[in-house]
């Protein structure tokens, strides 16, 4: 092993502990507890709503209106139909939301209470801390989007049947493929978060209080939501991030339009790499003892 190899592996090896230590703070807090039994808990509100207007023989009720997807008057067809409804009904507000807690807090957070000098005294230095950060960030984007995804499943298996769905298209699809396409549509829709937690972490470098930072963030995704809904702003709301957010149920057609699904994926890099790259700025040259 030559010399800059012996220099080179402690680091990583102190990297990759780093990042097992933050994955575990960060899932093991009560407030990202908390977080994720409110979004296990929305798909079982649902569940239990649509077992109970369809149990007095009144029907699932419409099932087109908004602008999401209209998953929810199959689910008494098929139980399968949770998942994408509950993704369709979380993915608007709850999942972005906690996904700006966690990434508002990631630096900020780490400010206020004091403990950010003593992270920046070990080997790995600032850029290899916020890169850390950003891995936890993204590695709770995909842990929120499966817990209401196996939380939809389970309760759709329980509350209504099985089988065999029908597609957007109108065409059949075996219970096995199904379950292919759900777990594509939870990763599309985790995907669809990268964006925001890149934004989130940019605003967490800007203030040492970690509250000011998650409610900047939930501020700004409000803020995009309402502007995204505004006609006279057609021109632009192309290029928000959540414009292509519901793009996941073109994977129920058959066969799968890619177009807004690539768009998505593209928007959401393009984030990634501006916010990052500011967050990377900002932090870089950042006063930690101010």
């Amino acid at each position: 092993m030559s010399q800059a190899e012996a220099v080179r592996t402690p680091s990583v090896l102190w990297t990759f502990g780093f990042l097992r230590n933050e994955l575990w703070t960060t899932f093991r807090r009560w407030r990202t507890l908390a977080l994720l039994g409110v979004l296990a808990a929305v798909p079982i509100l649902v569940g239990i709503a649509v077992k109970i207007e369809t149990g007095d023989g009144s029907g699932p009720g419409g099932g087109g209106g908004g602008g999401g997807p209209a998953f929810i008057s199959q689910i008494t067809n098929n139980g399968l139909f949770l998942v994408f409804t509950a993704l369709a009904a979380t993915l608007p507000f709850f999942l972005p939301m906690a996904i700006g807690v966690i990434a508002g807090d990631a630096i900020a957070g780490e400010a206020s209470a004091g403990t950010l000098r003593y992270l920046l005294v070990a080997p790995a230095g600032r850029t290899r801390l916020l890169l850390t950060k950003y891995a936890t960030v993204l590695a709770f984007c995909l842990l929120a989007t499966l817990v209401v995804a196996v939380s939809a499943l389970t309760v759709g298996a329980l509350l209504f049947p099985l089988g065999d769905l029908t597609t957007i298209s109108g065409t059949q699809i075996s219970f096995a493929e199904g379950l292919g396409r759900a777990l594509l549509i939870a990763l599309a829709v985790a995907a669809s978060l990268v964006g925001m937690a890149a934004l989130g972490l940019f605003v967490s470098t800007l203030t040492n209080s970690g509250i000011a930072a998650m409610a900047t963030t939930v501020g700004l995704l409000i803020t995009i939501q309402i502007l995204d809904q505004i006609p006279q702003l057609h021109a632009i709301q192309p290029y928000f991030f959540s414009h292509y957010w519901l793009s996941f149920a073109d994977l129920m057609r058959e066969p799968v339009y890619w177009d807004d699904l690539v768009k998505n994926l593209g928007l959401q890099a393009l984030y990634a790499a501006v916010f990052g790259s500011a967050a990377w700025a900002r932090f870089t040259t950042k006063d930690i003892g101010s």
